[in-house]
């Protein structure tokens, strides 16, 4: 299924252990919907055939009505459209219903990982005990200090997931994005999110971060104040092309002319 969704993509490579397969067929962690239901659909090609009869029964508990709201969404790929009307559903864009939701969530609720209250040390001795799946769940589903934490984690799989998460707001996105311990692929997922690079501070953000690749902070330098290019200018931070090219763009704007 046609997707950009990062989790989805190391699903679609085949880099993921049965074990997460499974719980993903079984809808046991619970990223936002577009996510959740591509690779629920893609699992229906899964070459474990419990795998691939677990995906289905879970895309069979999904409440049609949910189904019809998701898929009356402008961007949804075709054929996913295409996947669903051979199964006799089709969009309805009367059903209102909350797309950063999971369309379907069978875990077990877990009180610990989602309490707000619990400090770093006790949180971090919590991650380490944790076997994968259970990290898995936890980014997706756990408070915002776990989150924050695995979103710096050294396996890809496990960061992916805990920007997946339907609890991630634009507030913590703007955090991230200034983060020097975050991994480049990390940096690039909010900058192909387009709604998170709709706010201005996310995209100063990653435009500074020392991280980000040189041809995303390249492209986003038209978009930012002059003020703000005079800053990334002499920042030593910031990669040394970024810099040049911020000065240029401040040289001209005070020119009066374009580039």
């Amino acid at each position: 299924m046609s997707t950009a969704s990062p989790l989805f993509e190391f699903f679609k490579r085949g880099e993921v252990a049965r074990d997460v397969r499974m719980l993903a067929a079984q809808g046991g962690f619970a990223p936002r919907a577009d996510e959740q239901l591509s690779i629920l659909v893609l699992l229906l090609e899964d070459p474990d055939p419990e795998v691939r009869g677990t995906a289905d029964e879970t895309l069979n508990n999904i409440p049609v009505a949910a189904l019809q709201a998701f898929l009356a969404k402008p961007d949804i790929p075709l054929d996913l459209r295409e996947f669903f009307g051979d199964r006799g559903i089709f969009p309805d864009a009367d059903v209102v219903i909350d797309f950063d939701k999971a369309l379907i969530d069978t875990s077990e609720d877990d009180p610990e990982i989602e309490d707000e209250s619990m400090d770093h040390e006790s949180v971090t001795t919590k991650l380490q005990k944790m076997t994968f799946p259970q990290r898995l769940k936890a980014a997706v589903k756990g408070s915002k200090e776990i989150r924050m934490i695995l979103v710096r984690d050294t396996n890809k799989m496990i960061a992916a997931a805990a920007m997946s998460s339907p609890k991630m707001t634009e507030q913590d996105v703007e955090a991230i994005a200034g983060m020097g311990s975050v991994s480049d692929d990390v940096l690039r997922m909010i900058a192909r999110n387009r709604a998170w690079m709709k706010n201005y501070k996310i995209m100063l953000k990653i435009s500074k971060n020392p991280k980000t690749p040189v041809a995303i902070s390249m492209n986003l330098l038209p978009r930012l104040m002059e003020k703000d290019l005079v800053h990334i200018s002499t920042d030593r931070n910031v990669p040394e092309p970024v810099r040049i090219a911020a000065r240029k763009k401040v040289a001209a704007a005070r020119m009066g002319g374009k580039e």
